[in-house]
């Protein structure tokens, strides 16, 4: 597979500080949060990544616990990372803004292989996971250029577009994942890019709602030209089957790349409500995802 071709040694940039960084300029990489943050409180940056992964990726937090002990304040560090990027666009009124905390961390990260991490809970956390599992720089540079060039407000023109983004955000945190736990192997790589792109699918489907409500829609323009969709159908919520048969195609397309992992309880889910991606049994965290992860694991099927 390329992406594990394509996994050398680190390399090394610049070495070179964020200005201001030490000086206190939180708010671009960790908002307010951070701004409260003292390094010097014990386990301090283990415990902000973990808190903000619980409220802001609980799935992914949940999943982190399953990990070994040895492994899991690293895990931590990474979805927080992946957290503080995937949560820019929406915080954000001004691209230029959006384009500046990128910047933030894509000059975080070449500081971080240079020893030299910003005065930053997450960036100091993930300095650590880099120097403890030698992990790839060219995973955590292929999300921040992913991320930065979907800070427009457009849909995806294709599936394929958006299979993309998909494999070189959550796939690439996946690689990263794999590293982590001593694993560089081509056919694991070759599950994490299937999980990955599924995973991107679902994440789509699920916050559509939610990005209907603010005006904005991202689906597959070429899945709903196809049945006759317009934007201005889901921002209205408009539940009639043409609409569900949008959702069911790229719902059909995660299923290919997927058949049984957590991801594919929300599939089930949906089939349930005839894919009605506004039904409110779809808005709700489910109460026993934690035992349901918990056995998986126990059992090893994921």
């Amino acid at each position: 597979m390329a992406a594990a071709m394509a996994r050398a040694g680190p390399r090394r940039g610049p070495c070179y500080r964020l200005a201001g960084a030490a000086g206190g300029r939180p708010g671009l990489g960790g908002g307010r949060a951070a701004a409260g943050w003292s390094r010097s409180a014990p386990g301090g940056e283990v415990q902000y990544c973990a808190e903000l992964v619980r409220k802001r990726d609980y799935e992914g937090f949940l999943c982190s616990l399953l990990l070994p002990a040895e492994s899991r304040t690293s895990a931590f560090a990474l979805r927080a990372f992946n957290v503080e990027l995937a949560q820019i666009k929406d915080s954000i009124t001004q691209k230029t803004t959006g384009f500046m905390r990128m910047q933030f961390w894509r000059e975080a990260v070449e500081d971080i292989y240079c020893d030299n991490p910003p005065h930053q809970p997450v960036a100091t956390e993930l300095w650590r996971a880099v120097k403890r599992h030698k992990l790839t720089k060219m995973w955590f540079m292929k999300i921040i250029d992913e991320r930065e060039k979907n800070l427009d407000d457009r849909a995806y023109r294709n599936i394929q577009e958006l299979e993309a983004y998909a494999e070189n955000t959550q796939s690439a945190l996946l690689y990263l994942t794999l590293e982590m736990l001593g694993v560089r192997d081509i056919h694991a790589d070759h599950a994490a890019s299937h999980i990955g792109k599924a995973q991107g699918i679902v994440t789509c489907l699920r916050a559509t709602p939610y990005h209907s409500r603010r005006q904005k829609v991202f689906l597959p323009m070429d899945i709903c030209m196809l049945h006759g969709v317009s934007q201005e159908d889901f921002i209205r919520g408009k539940q009639e089957k043409n609409v569900r048969d949008v959702i069911y195609d790229i719902a059909s397309q995660a299923h290919i790349h997927l058949e049984h992992v957590a991801l594919d309880d929300y599939l089930c889910n949906m089939r349930k409500v005839d894919f009605n991606i506004f039904h409110p049994s779809l808005q709700k965290r489910s109460t026993l995802l934690p035992l349901h992860l918990y056995i998986r694991s126990w059992k090893k099927t994921y």
